[in-house]
């Protein structure tokens, strides 16, 4: 059994009255990636300090850390600047013909919807959504709509409204009995959620890097499968040829590309104020590890589920939520219209920071979280359905 991990607020810019239970929007950056970004800016200051090689060292430590998250290779890995240009990267590589099927969940975040409702308005396919299922088994509905007429399936790990959980391996295993690929947007589980490439085998996995993996805004990361590490770049660069290290040459134009999936990075993927605090990030995850985090995490949001109960809010049962989310559903015979009005301003008040997603009230705390931010969120939460009730 993995063991939970300590509070590690220290490593972060929180102040005490600060509640802030909302890493699924945008995670706060840690002292110290903050310190690397300074120190990265500063090298920006001064240019001719940076070398030749400085284009190249970073990356390939970045790709070397988020790798070692997913059980992947360093060379899988292509550094981009978001999730949605990373499922464009997916889009132009994943093949579907006429009249098949791209299968996605009803209300999936609209990056990963937007993108292949063009695809099947290009290649005559069609988009089947999955509807909510009213058990939140999110596995079982989306197995029993695979069938021979889906050609691609582009999928999160977890729900991004409620953390309703998918089992991509055993989903994995059915597309490929189908001859369909996966396509995976992990941007709101990777990090937090352990997650095998190995056991999953998606064609492309995407996570943007401002969540989960607690790195700046701008930066994210793209799992390309050894058998796709062939397609077509989205753009071309001299780094992502062949010898693109070697800049005196640049002019003689190569008709290679750079080993397995570094054909598919952004260009100017060496940000040099972003990825030094990039680097610093996934290091502290990898120390962490996801097994752990997401113990950490489970335990908690399951002490919260089980005080939200006793108010009457609903979420999703454990083994059907990943644990790093909480999806809180106001009963429709007392709220037909979602949460009571007087909520949002009740939290933003007593300084407690979550998000309205759908129906939702989205909690997703971290190992900064103390249980002063939870006693905090139940305490308004308890104020306002009690004056609902009145």
């Amino acid at each position: 059994m993995t063991e939970c991990l300590p509070c590690q607020r220290h490593l972060f810019d929180l102040p005490e009255d600060v509640h802030y239970l909302n890493c699924a929007y945008i995670s706060p950056l840690m002292h110290a990636v903050a310190d690397a970004m300074r120190a990265g800016l500063g090298r920006e200051m001064r240019p001719w300090e940076i070398l030749a090689s400085d284009f190249f060292h970073l990356p390939e430590r970045a790709r070397e850390l988020f790798a070692a998250l997913i059980g992947a290779q360093a060379d899988d890995i292509a550094l981009v600047p978001s999730a949605s240009y990373g499922m464009a990267t997916a889009a132009a590589n994943l093949e579907v013909a006429a009249g098949r099927r791209i299968l996605l969940l009803a209300e999936q975040y609209p990056s990963n919807v937007y993108v292949w409702r063009e695809v099947a308005r290009r290649r005559g396919a069609t988009l089947k959504l999955v509807p909510r299922p009213a058990d939140g088994d999110w596995t079982a509905a989306v197995l029993a709509a695979i069938d021979g007429e889906v050609a691609i399936a582009a999928l999160p790990h977890n729900h991004w409204m409620d953390g309703g959980l998918l089992d991509l391996a055993a989903i994995g295993s059915a597309l490929r009995d189908v001859g369909a690929g996966l396509a995976v947007d992990a941007s709101q589980s990777l990090g937090a959620l352990p997650l095998d490439v190995g056991a999953v085998r998606p064609d492309f996995l995407v996570a943007a890097g401002y969540k989960w993996m607690m790195s700046p805004y701008g930066l994210s990361y793209l799992y390309v499968a050894p058998g796709r590490q062939d397609g077509r770049p989205l753009e071309e660069n001299p780094h992502n040829r062949a010898d693109g290290e070697d800049f005196p040459r640049l002019a003689e134009l190569k008709e290679d590309y750079a080993r397995g999936a570094r054909r598919f990075d952004a260009g100017e993927r060496a940000n040099f104020t972003l990825l030094p605090g990039a680097v610093s990030a996934l290091k502290q995850l990898n120390a962490w590890t996801p097994a752990g985090i997401q113990a950490s995490l489970a335990k908690k949001t399951a002490a919260l589920a089980e005080a939200a109960a006793d108010l009457g809010l609903a979420a999703l049962p454990e083994g059907r939520r990943a644990g790093h989310f909480l999806g809180l559903r106001f009963p429709t015979a007392v709220y037909p219209n979602g949460p009571p009005a007087g909520l949002a301003p009740a939290l933003a008040a007593a300084k407690v920071f979550v998000s309205l997603r759908g129906s939702s009230l989205r909690v997703t705390p971290h190992l900064y979280n103390t249980e002063a931010d939870d006693r905090a969120l139940l305490k308004v939460l308890a104020s306002e359905l009690a004056t609902k009730a009145r």
